[in-house]
């Protein structure tokens, strides 16, 4: 069995807007006589549209209006139509997804996502579907070694650190190209970053722009990339450029990687500094020469400009397990937060744990519908499988009297059983889904079921919305 699925990418930047449709190859991995173990066996990426500076109103407003045409035309000149996409993700990233009207572009651009196209922004996401986007992942597995990946743009430099093709640990810093804008006909500053504001003397909008003004800047936020590599002792700059919300990174003895609008400023500048109204160019080679002074090679990934928005039309999905259980569902589910429940806790009073964690998500209104994360277990018995469906029942039951229904996330290959389990005891919708790793914190949507409806495409999102 083998199916194709339509995916597209859309990612709104600080600097840039793109697309891409990437084509996702479903296929059984297993033998005709085993559980069938559907799986993505192949992306590939089908049309990339061209690199649009992002359309603003204004410093904190971004022109949706001017979205919505770019994203239109490039549909139409790439020939698909809304109902041939089944997934993918619009991301509004960086300093973009800081903007006041982030979600009202969003909403401008419904009538282009699908049923299952999801609307995520946030810096540990963005971190992965560039460093993915770029075969980051892929380059540390293969090669047993831990790289560093930045993908600098804009606004931000998203990081995410990869060993031996697994994520460690992410993070982001107020570090980008266009945090100070310059207007190329009078080289005279246009826009300086409220992050920026009164740190440094003479970076003040009108002022004469010129390599010597910005060089404090530069040597900063370079310093603060250093920092984040372990190839300078960290100090209070790393404090100041990690993002809020985020943690530092710190990482000792790996490579790098790089991508984003600055990337290829490193690798290629152009040749006037100028070139797009902004210092990225400044950055970039200042990244290069810090790096050549002491003697670091960056490994180049696959992907550099547009790695972030590759990731969002090919690497945002996943599949769930192939033993799943569904009934009377009316997918597509967005946006349901995820309640996990710590191992340790599962194998104790799992009813208890469910119903105390439950109150984290209870307002004025009551509860709200969550998807319930386990772990699970290997190879459980039939009387276990038993226990924890009636644990599960248990300590849903607030939520279940409210009029929602159990979703039920795990990672081990336990949902078709566990939902038979569950559906004599309880009435209407049940969703059991596994194969899936999520942590409190974390959104999930779920997809109309493929493969002939034996697996649901399921988006994990992390940070909907970064907070001001």
């Amino acid at each position: 069995m083998t199916e194709t699925l339509k995916s597209v990418g859309i990612d709104i930047g600080t600097s840039t807007t793109q697309l891409v449709v990437s084509e996702l190859t479903l296929q059984n991995q297993s033998n005709p006589f085993s559980v069938p173990r559907v799986a993505i066996t192949e992306k590939t990426i089908v049309y990339r549209s061209e690199i649009y500076f992002t359309p603003l109103l204004s410093d904190t407003v971004i022109d949706a209006k001017g979205v919505r045409e770019i994203v239109a035309g490039e549909y139409q000149r790439a020939g698909i139509r809304r109902d041939e996409v089944q997934t993918g993700a619009v991301i509004i990233t960086g300093e973009t997804a800081r903007k006041e009207n982030a979600r009202e572009v969003l909403s401008a651009l419904s009538e282009f996502a699908g049923d299952f196209v999801v609307a995520t922004a946030g810096p540990d996401l963005e971190s992965i579907l560039a460093a993915r986007g770029a075969g980051v992942d892929e380059i540390s597995k293969d090669k047993h070694i831990s790289v560093l990946h930045y993908d600098i743009g804009g606004g931000t430099s998203n990081l995410a650190l990869y060993s031996n093709g697994h994520l460690r640990a992410t993070s982001c810093l107020d570090v980008g190209g266009r945090l100070i804008k310059i207007d190329a006909g009078s080289k005279r500053i246009a826009y300086v970053s409220p992050k920026l504001e009164g740190r440094f003397p003479g970076v003040v909008r009108g002022a004469e722009a010129s390599e010597a003004l910005l060089r404090p800047v530069l040597d900063e936020m370079i310093q603060s990339l250093l920092e984040a590599a372990g190839l300078e002792a960290p100090s209070a700059l790393l404090e100041f450029y990690t993002t809020q919300g985020t943690k530092p990174m710190k990482a000792s003895g790996v490579h790098l990687s790089f991508s984003g609008g600055v990337a290829d400023c490193i690798y290629t500048p152009p040749a006037d500094w100028l070139a797009y109204g902004d210092m990225g160019p400044l950055l970039g080679q200042g990244i290069k020469k810090a790096l050549d002074r002491r003697g670091v090679q960056a490994v180049q990934g696959v992907e550099t400009i547009r790695a972030t928005v590759v990731g969002a039309g090919a690497h945002s999905m996943d599949v769930s397990g192939s033993t799943i259980y569904y009934r009377d569902v009316s997918f597509p589910l967005k946006n349901i937060p995820v309640l996990r429940i710590d191992p340790m806790e599962e194998s104790g009073d799992l009813a208890s744990a469910i119903s105390e964690k439950l109150r984290w998500y209870a307002d004025e209104g009551g509860l709200s519908q969550v998807a319930l994360a386990l772990e699970g277990e290997t190879s459980p018995s039939y009387s276990r499988v038993i226990a924890l469906a009636e644990a599960i029942q248990a300590g849903l039951a607030p939520l279940l009297q409210q009029g929602f229904f159990p979703i039920v996330v795990l990672e081990r290959d336990l949902a078709k059983v566990l939902g038979q389990a569950m559906a004599p005891t309880i009435s209407g919708t049940l969703l059991c889904l596994d194969g899936i790793s999520v942590s409190n914190g974390d959104y999930i949507d779920i997809g109309a079921p493929v493969a002939g409806g034996t697996v649901v495409p399921v988006v994990v999102k992390t940070l909907a919305f970064e907070k001001k």
